[in-house]
Order: C-alpha cells, then structure tokens, then sequence
C-alpha cells in the first residue's frame, strides 16, 4: 500500500512539472529589457522550459506547440523581490502568527503563490516569515511542481531583536512564543552568526536583519537602529562565508547607513534615506528595494482591517518621505530594484507600483526593467529570469495594449507563462 502511494505521488509530481518540449509563443510585440526596446510580431521559442530563439514571425513552425498571443504585448515575467507570500495572512492584526499553525500558514501560502503568478509574478524574492522554514517548503512544493506559485528565493526567517521589527509583538508578557517564531532571534554579534548558519544550513537561500524599528509592529519605531552595527556586520560576514549574501529592513536614516556599512546587498523600505543615504548605496553598489505602493494601501485600507492606530501614524510618518527618497535616488541614478512588500496589501495588486515608479521619476522601461533585468541582477539570478534572451526560463507575460503608454497596463496581466508552459490562458475570443 505504501509503495503504491509513493509511486503516486511521484506521478503527480511529475504531471505537475511536465512541460511540451517545444513550445513557440507569438507576440504582436514583444519588450525587449535588456535592450531597452519593443521589437514588432516575434516568435520566442522553448525548448524544456528555455528559451532558444527570438526572431520575426514568419508562420507557425512546424513542431511544437504554439501560443498565440499575436493581439498582445509580450514580458519577461515580472520579478517582485519583496514579498511576503509564505505567511499568507492579514497584516491587519498583530499577532496573526499566534492565531494559526505552521500548517495553515504554508497551506494559505499555497494559494497565495498562485495569486501572485497570475498577477504576472513569476519570480519572488520572499523576505522573511514569522514561522521559520514556512518559506521553504513552500519553495521546495512549487519547486516540485506540487504547487503552481512563482519561483522562489527565501529568508527562512528574520534576524532580529526579541521584541523588535521582525519579532512577534503585542501579545501578553505570559505568553509561550512557540520556538519556530524565535529562529532568527539574536542578542550580540555571536548569536548573529549562529543564526545565519543555523537558516543557510536549513535551506534559506538569503538572510534578511531587521536593522530598525517597523511600521508593522506594535512598539517598534522606524527610525530607531535595532541591529547593532556590529551584529550586522557579523552576520554579513558569515552568510558571504557560505556563498550567500544579507539584506536590511531599515526605514530610518542612521539604519540604513548602518546597513551598508555592514555590507549589505540591498536596503529594503529606505523610508528615510537622506542624500548621503543615495550617495553611499551608489557607492557601494547596494540596491534600494523601495516599496512606495503600499503605504496608500495601508493608509485606505487599515483602518478597516482593524490595524492598530499605531501602524497608521507610523504608516502616515513615513509614506511621502520614502517617495521623496525614491525620486532623489532615479535622479541620482542609485540601483533600484522592484520590491512591494506583498502581503502588506492584499495580493496580486504588485502591479500598481509601476504607476509609483512613473510618476516619482522613472520612465515606463525603467520601471519595467526594475521588475525584470535590474531586480534579476539583485536576486543573483540574471542568466535564468528577468529576459527572453536564449537561454533563460521561458517566463513571460502578456498585456492588452503598449505598457511603455499605459504603465497601468501591467495591473491587468491577461496571461502568463512559467517555463515554457501556460499558466493563466489569456481570455478566449
């Protein structure tokens, strides 16, 4: 009986991961983010979930499959590196985390991976998880072709004070913090590395330090430094050790300097970066990931969710300054990358930062290669997604319209292919 389950399972997996060997996709046109151009009526062939070619249409091949998406704009799929898919829940209520099982979390996760894939996501990076390791298996499920979802880089946990920006806050000094809430807790320079080594030996790909204080969570100010500057640095240090790399949650000015000093690859939120904040992360090369969507988000909707008074004011303190900071940094031609904090506002909503991006400086293709070629770049994924260049996953989306016009276009995604294989069929007719 037991073998019989296992080789059914293993045939599931594999249906689930199954793709046509050559599949050849139409495009009426296709955004080219690597050039920073639109070439008219092309065909982009798959081979086993890679692209092979790109050239003018000339007919339909006479192998494969074809995909006709002739009567639309063809993209790279779209790369969000700041997400918060594996918890899956409402940010609305401060202890969420205590309110479910590891269990529901990743089941919720599940059905949010597909939300967001079908959003024109196909690639994540998901930052940090309260249930440790929740992200992982949620990673390894989509992997497996078990779950439909994005692909997925994952923290497995935050680095970060007890009690602070990435710790679970708000409850009754009596309560028991189950022991998967507290992997990333640290409290000096050695904890840090044991931390670091602990998540990267159980599967995280990145590590993510909560450097300041957070809008989200009760008793903790953004502008107030957490992470000492020296558990910061320890913990950069050990994650360049094993191949991998940090970044830093850090809204306020001296965290975000603190950060990148400490050798971070990117700085998540930059809410109050200063000029010398710009000219440092330019410097240095570090990305800035910051998600100026969402702070409209909470300021419409968090009352209703029943967020605490707290977050609004916190949420009211930093929105304009953070997109004050952002149009300085186009301007100052720092990297930026395409991060929305997903999972803050309701998922499947990531495309509405293109608008953001726009109207604080970026053209339409700048915004768009923040989302492909430039976040790429920042998960250390540039040869595999973020292009349809030869040799990269055949990931792209399609759009009703030119969204170097209407940046807009991008909110309403008509269909989506992950590898080489349809994942959301665009609308019959």
């Amino acid at each position: 009986m037991l073998k019989a389950l296992l080789l059914a399972a293993t045939a599931f997996v594999a249906a689930g991961t199954a793709r046509a060997a050559t599949v050849h996709v139409h495009a009426g046109h296709l955004v080219d983010p690597e050039q920073g151009r639109v070439l008219a009526d092309q065909i982009v062939t798959v081979v086993d979930g890679r692209v092979t070619a790109i050239g003018p249409w000339k007919g339909a091949p006479a192998d494969g499959t074809l995909v006709d998406w002739s009567a639309y704009t063809v993209l790279p799929g779209l790369l969000d590196c700041h997400t918060h898919i594996a918890d899956g829940f409402d940010q609305g209520d401060p202890i969420a985390p205590l309110r479910s099982t590891a269990a529901e979390s990743v089941l919720r996760g599940a059905a949010m991976a597909k939300v967001e894939l079908d959003a024109g996501f196909t690639s994540v990076r998901d930052v940090g998880v309260y249930r440790g390791l929740t992200d992982v298996a949620l990673r390894d499920a989509i992997e497996k072709g078990v779950v439909e979802g994005p692909r997925m880089i994952v923290a497995g946990a935050y680095i970060t004070i007890p009690g602070g920006g990435g710790a679970v806050t708000g409850f009754a000094p009596d309560v028991k913090i189950p022991d998967d809430l507290q992997y990333g807790y640290v409290r000096n320079a050695d904890e840090a590395r044991e931390k670091v080594d602990f998540l990267l030996a159980h599967g995280a790909d990145f590590i993510k330090m909560i450097a300041t204080g957070a809008v989200l969570a009760v008793g903790s100010e953004p502008g107030a430094l957490e992470l000492t500057p020296e558990e910061m640095k320890a913990a950069c240090d050990e994650a360049r050790l094993h191949g991998s790399y940090c970044i830093a949650h850090a809204h306020g000015t001296e965290g975000i300097k603190a950060a990148i000093r400490a050798g971070v690859r990117s700085v998540e939120h930059a809410s109050l970066i200063d000029d010398e904040g710009i000219a440092m992360a330019k410097k240095a090369g570090v990305w800035l990931d910051m998600d100026i969507y969402d702070g409209d988000w909470i300021a419409e909707e968090g009352a209703k969710l029943g967020m605490p008074e707290e977050y609004l004011r916190k949420n009211r303190e930093t929105t304009d300054e953070q997109r004050q900071g952002f149009a300085k940094a186009v301007k100052a031609g720092a990297k930026l990358s395409f991060g929305t904090d997903a999972g803050v506002y309701r998922y499947g909503l990531g495309g509405r930062q293109f608008a953001y991006m726009v109207r604080y400086g970026m053209t339409p293709m700048q915004a768009i290669q923040a989302a492909t070629t430039v976040s790429a770049q920042l998960m250390r994924r540039e040869k595999d997604i973020g292009a349809l260049s030869p040799g990269h996953y055949g990931d792209m989306i399609a759009v009703a319209g030119d969204p170097l016009k209407n940046i807009r276009l991008l909110e309403d995604v008509k269909g989506v292919i992950k590898g080489g294989e349809v994942m959301k069929a665009v609308p019959a007719g």
